[in-house]
């Protein structure tokens, strides 16, 4: 194990995640929900740890073999990603005055887990990130890309609990059902930027 290449495996990693996206956002809600967090933490990171060691060992033949990917993950992403921002905005307008951090627990374990797996393989910014991305950049290690691939995977396993724990810190302020009504709307529109990105090839 080579702890530089290690290391940069692992702020590359960091770096591709941090901004706020749709895994990201729902991550985020879930925390605040306090609502099978460390399920949803879970699944994410697995699933990108999955995605990252694919990209590092098979991204040229899945390019090769594969070509029709693209179209399909690009507007069965953007079709679903339409959708959940339209459920988030309409979460937003139907929230009471007495909505409160307790009270939003209406998903159930199997539905929560299966809207956080469409978000993260349903959403082709993620295989940009994981597969693309980081598979290109770790073909600069020859030899050293199972420590690139052990950093990246680390990178997505401290992100994505930190920010489904760390979001008990901002209870407070989303206990005000106005907190919860601008959160659903920031989902919304997040979502539906996304998704606009992606049916413009971006």
């Amino acid at each position: 194990m080579n702890f530089s290449i290690y290391a940069t495996g692992l702020m590359m990693g960091l770096s591709l995640i941090v901004a706020i996206g749709a895994q990201n956002a729902f991550i985020l809600r879930q925390g605040l929900r306090n609502e099978h967090v460390f399920a949803v933490c879970l699944a994410c990171a697995l699933s990108d740890a999955v995605l990252i060691v694919l990209g590092v060992t098979s991204l040229q033949q899945i390019a090769r073999f594969m070509p029709w990917l693209d179209p399909v993950m690009r507007y069965g992403g953007a079709a679903f990603l339409a959708w959940y921002g339209t459920k988030s905005l309409y979460s937003a307008f139907r929230s009471s005055a007495t909505l409160s951090a307790a009270e939003a627990k209406t998903s159930s374990f199997r539905q929560t887990l299966a809207t956080c797996l469409a978000l993260t393989w349903l959403n082709p910014h993620v295989y940009l990130d994981t597969v693309v991305l980081l598979g290109t950049i770790s073909t600069r290690y020859p030899e050293q890309q199972v420590s690139f691939a052990a950093g990246a995977v680390t990178g997505s396993f401290l992100f994505f609990f930190s920010l489904g724990y760390g979001a008990t810190w901002l209870r407070p302020i989303f206990s005000k059902p106005s907190s919860w009504r601008m959160l659903e709307t920031v989902v919304a529109f997040t979502m539906w930027i996304i998704a606009f990105k992606l049916l413009g090839g971006m």
